[in-house]
């Protein structure tokens, strides 16, 4: 027969298997989805007609300058008064993206450009260097043709293949960003009609703070 004192220390040892067990349940993983954001506007131009000798044309009018800001975190547009917080972490104007972080921003962020594929970026390698805004001119998505995200041919830009970004947003956290059209409604093939600056792109944001993006 058992002792008392065996079976006190049977009991305690139970007592600490069963807590174990319980530790190792109350940390749920965190599961991360890939969104789409369609038609977000990149200031684009509005519209205005214009009447000549014999017909009437329509032609662009300037843009605002302003960025779109948005938030990765609850797919949310940030107003323009909020630009000096961290509370966005990427902004479309035409062509140019930025990001919140550098020595013209407030934020914690920076990105660079991934080559691959966006299912299979899963993880952030350790080695990636994040660049930072720096001026106007010095950004961490480049600017122009085949030097970020983009190719222009023939008045069409259209998204490189094969090109992620993957940003740090404003307060430290990490997304993987591929945009996938430049024009209202995202045709498959946009012509000189098409009207662009509206961007369809999809994300995933990781919002543990760690570079796993699967």
């Amino acid at each position: 027969m058992l002792s008392l004192k065996n079976t006190l220390w049977i009991a305690a040892l139970s007592f600490v298997a069963l807590t174990s067990c319980s530790d190792d349940t109350t940390t749920p993983a965190v599961s991360v989805q890939s969104r789409t954001v369609r038609d977000l506007p990149g200031d684009p131009t509005a519209p205005v007609s214009t009447t000549g000798t014999s017909t009437t044309a329509t032609q662009p009018a300037a843009g605002t300058g302003k960025f779109t800001l948005y938030r990765l975190q609850d797919s949310t547009i940030v107003a323009n008064s909020d630009s000096a917080t961290n509370r966005w972490d990427i902004g479309f104007r035409a062509t140019t993206i930025i990001v919140n972080g550098g020595a013209v921003r407030t934020g914690q962020g920076g990105a660079y450009i991934h080559s691959g594929t966006f299912d299979a970026l899963t993880t952030i390698p350790e080695s990636a260097t994040f660049a930072t805004d720096q001026s106007a001119s010095q950004l961490a998505v480049p600017t122009g043709s085949g030097n970020g995200w983009y190719n222009y041919s023939n008045t069409i830009i259209s998204p490189i293949p094969g090109r992620v970004l993957v940003v740090r947003t404003g307060d430290g956290k990490y997304a993987k960003v591929e945009v996938l059209s430049y024009y209202r409604g995202a045709p498959a093939t946009p012509t000189a009609t098409s009207t662009g600056r509206y961007y369809t792109f999809r994300y995933v944001y990781q919002p543990n703070g760690s570079k796993t993006l699967n």
